[in-house]
């Protein structure tokens, strides 16, 4: 940690030296937004020590879009027949603590909702393999606009489609959601891909137990807060109200506050431009950025989590699954290597334990009381129950 802390010290005194183009460099890659709470939260980033138990807590959660760059229904449904097929066939063999398969998270857009493919996905899940939740693409809407849409999309995936939890508590429909362009909260400077001020309000009113957006770097939308699950509470008079908020587990909840589950996001030392400037680590699975050994070490440095629980490390992580070149990685032999590595370092170090989570069983354990030993024992008195059968 004091060897990462002081590269990031030296990276910023280049920075500072070569003036300018530096701060260009910076502001081009987005550090600026979340440099300065990085470097001082170095502290709490360490690698776990051998021997320390570990409940790796992993969550994949895919912005999940069929028409992707304009496909026809016939491609679109093709896409999505891949999943179907090849999921099970994959991945069906590996199985974490609790004897379940690696489980995916399907946040579906409500924009482009074809009862089809939902179907399709529904039926996956059914299965044993994931549970969908909402995603929403819009752009120059109202509260009203955003409040109807929630409703009558959270509506259709319930009453339709047999989807989303409930609240154990009030009986509600509740949706986990992903902001579409990341502009969660009206979080971009020009005002574009929302709109909404007060979109955590709504998201809170509408029965979101919990937004999964972040972490969004390099995008201007990423918050100064990282590697934190914590409560927003909306301003409705300024946008990205989420950009500060309170860690879950420290103090009480705020009776507005809307749960934030955010992925790692890091300095990458093992991947360096011009063999100075660090990469981003941005929990972030696509063609270029599959999973594998060192990016896992890296998300455990990050240790996201909840202080009743200090051996939880929630990893979640994201992508735009349903596109070509992206699923050659996610039902290819990239996660198939990653989900044969877990295994085999589960099986070799017994303080090491799986656990493949959906979002909304992520949520849950983020809320587990103190005292609860293990996560399998926290999902059982949960509040938010699985969807229905």
């Amino acid at each position: 940690m004091i060897g990462e802390l002081a590269i990031g010290v030296a990276a910023g005194g280049l920075v500072l030296g070569t003036g300018l183009v530096g701060w260009r460099a910076v502001r081009r890659r987005g550090l600026n937004r979340w440099l300065l709470p990085y470097l001082l939260s170095a502290g709490k980033r360490k690698a776990p020590r051998p021997g320390e138990p570990v409940d790796l807590i992993l969550a994949v959660c895919d912005h999940y879009e069929p028409k992707r760059g304009g496909a026809t229904m016939e491609k679109a449904r093709a896409r999505v027949q891949q999943w179907v097929d090849d999921y099970p066939r994959l991945f069906d063999r590996f199985r974490d603590a609790e004897g379940k398969p690696p489980q995916y998270s399907f946040f579906y857009p409500a924009d482009e909702y074809e009862p089809e493919l939902v179907d399709m996905v529904a039926g996956l899940c059914r299965r044993g393999y994931g549970e969908v939740e909402i995603h929403l693409h819009h752009d120059n809407d109202t509260a009203d606009g955003l409040r109807n849409t929630l409703l009558e999309f959270k509506h259709t995936l319930r009453t339709r489609h047999g989807l989303l939890g409930t609240d154990s508590r009030t009986g509600e429909t509740v949706y986990g959601f992903i902001h579409g362009n990341w502009a969660l909260d009206n979080a971009r400077c020009d005002g574009r891909w929302c709109g909404v001020n007060n979109e955590l309000d709504v998201l809170r009113e509408t029965g979101c137990y919990a937004d999964f957006t972040l972490p969004s770097a390099p995008s201007e939308t990423q918050t100064r807060k990282i590697n934190s699950i914590y409560w927003a509470v909306d301003d409705p008079t300024r946008p990205k109200s989420h950009d500060t908020g309170s860690d879950v587990g420290v103090g009480d909840k705020p009776d507005n506050g809307l749960l934030m589950i955010q992925g790692p996001l890091l300095m990458n030392w093992n991947r360096r431009k011009w063999g100075i400037f660090p990469g981003v680590e941005n929990s972030s699975l696509q063609a270029n950025q599959p999973p594998d050994t060192v990016r896992l070490a890296n998300w455990l440095k990050a240790r996201v989590g909840v202080p009743t629980h200090p051996n939880w490390f929630f990893v979640k992580l994201h992508t735009h699954g349903v596109w070509e070149p992206n699923q050659d990685v996610l039902l290819g032999e990239p996660m198939v290597k990653f989900h044969q590595m877990l295994q085999e370092r589960s099986v070799a170090d017994p303080n090491f334990r799986v656990h493949y989570v959906t979002a909304r069983e992520m949520a849950n354990l983020a809320l587990a009381p103190s005292g609860v030993a293990l996560p399998t024992q926290a999902v059982r008195n949960s509040p938010y129950s699985a969807p229905a059968e």
